[in-house]
């Protein structure tokens, strides 16, 4: 699959941010603007210097970020499913469940809570939780 150059420019970004040497760049870049201050007599446009460039950079950063977040994301979802898929006991109707509403996911993890606090037979720890048994204890 051939990647935009967007894409590819977000992958490198991400990797390289993420590395030593860019930490340790940007930790030297901040004590050579702090060793100039007395050079420039700590004035205000020396003070704006650091002030606007890490600005910028956050500010960039953020949308990089967000886009290795949304791949890796979708990654772990698409492996969740696979599992999911491949699990013949396992209900598939949870697959899509990250479109459903942060209340509805709140019920539904306090419906898996009660099944995982609730004591089973061993006979009974492979029985599929359906949406049926999902309903009932929703609606007691």
């Amino acid at each position: 699959m051939k990647k935009n150059l967007f894409d590819r420019f977000a992958d490198w970004a991400v990797c390289f941010t993420g590395s030593a040497g860019a930490f340790i760049g940007a930790s030297l870049l901040v004590i050579i603007w702090a060793a100039t201050g007395p050079m420039f007599r700590f004035s205000e446009v020396w003070q704006m210097v650091i002030n606007t460039g890490t600005t910028i950079i956050t500010f960039l950063m953020v949308f990089l970020i967000q886009k290795g977040q949304n791949k890796d994301s979708k990654a772990i979802q698409i492996k969740l499913n696979e599992l999911i898929a491949s699990h013949k006991q396992a209900s598939n109707k949870i697959v899509d469940i990250e479109d459903l509403t942060e209340e509805e996911l709140d019920e539904l993890h306090k419906f898996y809570e009660r099944i995982g606090k609730t004591p089973k037979k061993r006979s009974e720890l492979s029985i599929n939780h359906s949406d049926d048994e999902y309903n009932k204890t929703r609606y007691k």
